[in-house]
């Protein structure tokens, strides 16, 4: 399960946040996280919960924006929604998608006190 790992990673952003800006706790955490980046959003939920206790973000909320896939299709030249990583144009059917976003996770904000 990557998704501990990747909680793992968001409490050391945030806490090297924490100290650089002077921050205490934090409240809720958004991220933003792509709907071909491989994430399940329901295990990231649980292993926030499970990552930051004892932490400066124990008990805080996590909210999560799932983003669309997008890619280029190199046959016609046009940007199109994905919703798989390996799926043809729907536009001309070509097989030659190319992702261009969909795949990202990044924390959007945080509120902290």
């Amino acid at each position: 399960m990557h998704e501990m790992s990747l909680c793992e990673s968001i409490v050391q952003t945030l806490e090297q946040e924490a100290r650089a800006q002077q921050f205490n706790r934090v409240k809720t955490v958004w991220l933003e996280i792509g709907m071909l980046a491989g994430v399940e959003t329901d295990a990231m939920r649980f292993c926030f919960d499970v990552v930051t206790n004892g932490t400066l973000a124990a008990g805080a909320a996590l909210e999560i924006d799932e983003l669309p896939g997008q890619g280029w299709c190199l046959q016609c030249e046009k940007t199109v929604a994905m919703t798989a990583r390996y799926d043809t144009c729907p536009e001309c059917g070509g097989a030659g998608l190319m992702l261009t976003a969909g795949d990202e996770m990044r924390i959007k904000e945080v509120e902290v006190e």
